[in-house]
Order: structure tokens, then sequence, then C-alpha cells
């Protein structure tokens, strides 16, 4: 059974989300892999009801997660029905449009047609009412973005979301949507970049964009697709990642990558942490951040990378021996 914690107890490890009432764990669970037709489901119900029981309230998915294209929204809303259905109201659900989910050209991107008819099938596939946050996924080169975020004001109009954000959208493009949205009534909530000590590019820019706005931000792959979880440390092990060539290449990992690794876990052993620890406390010391989105294939390593929140403080010297590294 799911523990039946206090909400209290949850509220101690949340963070708000820019200018708004909306609190979100500092870590939270994505749903992009392993959780889709071809994991046994009994392992993603293991490790949602053990994220739960151990303060993680936020659930991220998108309509193409899972192999097929969909089918992680649809085992989740099979688990939320046996197994949260009483928690609904203390659980942040989100969903996203924008990548390719269907063939022709109303099937990716940010037209109001497409967004407005994958959200319908999200809620389907999940058996929701509304979700907590609809994301547009990425910005799109043809659709004027009052399109798009009109959609997405729509969506909250029709009461089928609460919140609103956006991914991987420049920070030029981000300050453009938070003026319509913020003249539409409907606040850009949250934006959602890869951000990982080997992906800084919101740094120049975006992250500053976002702090003057009040727009909170929420980390995906802090852990590099892998790379700084530890798994590479001794090259490229059989059955990875980068061996099936699905979200990271193996041309990445160069001997000058291994000896950056091997030299931050050097760091990460002085702190008591794993790499993965580190990587996850390393992307939480901006106080912009609102929380970072990890996947897990196990409870084993779920419980690991929530160790991470045990230690989030850093030493200037310690950052400053990062950059140098990283540099």
């Amino acid at each position: 059974m799911v523990a039946d914690k206090r909400t209290v107890g949850r509220r101690k490890r949340c963070a708000g989300c820019g200018r708004s009432g909306l609190k979100l764990p500092e870590i939270s669970l994505g749903l992009w892999q392993n959780f889709g037709d071809e994991k046994p489901l009994q392992n993603s119900r293991a490790i949602l009801r053990r994220a739960f029981d151990l303060g993680i309230t936020h659930f991220d998915l998108a309509n193409n997660y899972g192999k097929p294209y969909g089918s992680a929204e649809s085992n989740f809303g099979r688990i939320l029905r046996e197994d949260f259905a009483a928690h609904r109201d203390e659980l942040v659900i989100s969903s996203k449009a924008g990548w390719d989910m269907w063939p022709g050209p109303y099937g990716e991107f940010g037209s109001r047609k497409y967004l407005t008819a994958s959200l319908d099938q999200s809620l389907r596939r999940m058996g929701l009412d509304y979700v907590d946050i609809f994301y547009s996924h990425r910005p799109d080169p043809e659709t004027p973005f009052e399109e798009t975020m009109g959609a997405l004001d729509n969506a909250v109009r029709q009461g089928k979301a609460l919140y609103v954000g956006i991914s991987s959208y420049d920070a030029a493009s981000t300050r453009e949507c938070v003026r319509i949205l913020r003249e539409l009534g409907t606040p850009l909530l949250i934006h959602q970049p890869a951000y990982s000590m080997l992906n800084r590019w919101i740094e120049p820019d975006l992250l500053d964009v976002l702090g003057e706005e009040g727009v909170g931000c929420i980390s995906f792959s802090p852990l590099a697709q892998g790379l700084l979880t530890g798994r590479y440390l001794d090259g490229i092990p059989a059955g990875s990642r980068a061996t099936q060539g699905y979200s990271l290449s193996s041309d990445r990992i160069t001997d000058d990558l291994l000896a950056k690794l091997r030299a931050l876990n050097a760091i990460a052993a002085k702190r008591g942490q794993t790499l993965a620890q580190l990587a996850l406390a390393w992307v939480l010391r901006d106080a912009r951040m609102t929380s970072a989105l990890i996947g897990a294939s196990s409870v084993a390593q779920l419980e690991e990378n929530l160790a991470a929140r045990g230690n989030l403080a850093f030493e200037a010297a310690e950052l400053a021996e990062i950059d140098r590294l990283l540099g």
C-alpha cells in the first residue's frame, strides 16, 4: 500500500514555483523512459509507489513518452486509478505536446489544432479531467507564438489544465511568451529546459529571464542521459544507452569527457556522494531552479538519486573546482 503520509511532511521538501502558489518537490519524477509497454508494469508501479512514499509529488509526462507513443500515459493512468485514486489532490501531473505524435501536418509542433487534440488524447489515456501543468514541448518555427500560447491559455479556460509551461524555448522567445500569456490572463508558470553539468546553455540568458519574470524552472536530463550516473566512468558498458543509439550517442564519450567524469566523481566522493547525487545537487544550487527531473529504471536507482537531497549545499571552493574542470 502507498504510505499514508501527512501533506505537511511533503511540503517540507517543496519549493514555490515562480510567482505562484504551486509548490514542487526538489526532485521530480519524469516518465520519459522505463514506463512504456516495453517495460514490465509491475516495475513501473513499484517505482511510482516508492517515489510517492519518499515525497515525490510531481510526475512529468508527455504525449509521446513510452514505446509505443502514448503508452507511458496509458500505464500511468492505470496505476493512478489502481494505486493513487485517493491521492490525486496531493499530486502534480504534467503533460506536454510539441514533438511528433501521429503522421500528417497536424501531429506535431505548436498549432492550436495539434495542442488541443493532443491534450484531449492525453487526458483520455490517463483517465483525468485535467492536468496540473500543460506544456508546449518545443517552439514551432512556423506557428506564431500568439497561436501556441493562445492554445495553452484556452486549455486553462476549458478546465483541462491548471497551469501552463514551455520547454526548450530560448531566452528571447521565453520573454515573448511571458508577455503574450500575461496579456491573455494565464501567467507562464514554468520552463522545462535541458540542464546539467555537461549542458549549461541556460546560464547566459535564460535563467536571468526566468528570475526577472517570476517563472519557475525545472531541468530535464540533469544527469545528461546517464553520463553523470557513474555508469560510464570505465568506458561504455554493454547494454547502456550509448550502445543502443537512443538519446545518447557513443561519439560523445571521448577520453576528455571520461577524464572530466572521473574528476567529478572524485569531488563527489569527498562530499560523501555518488556522481549522480553530486550532479543533482549542482543543478539545484541556483535559487532560480525549482526542481530537477530524474528518470528511474528501478527502485534502487530511484532511492540512490533521491538521497542527493541530503546534501545540497556547496562550498565556494567546490563550485570553483567544478567550473574549472568543465570550463
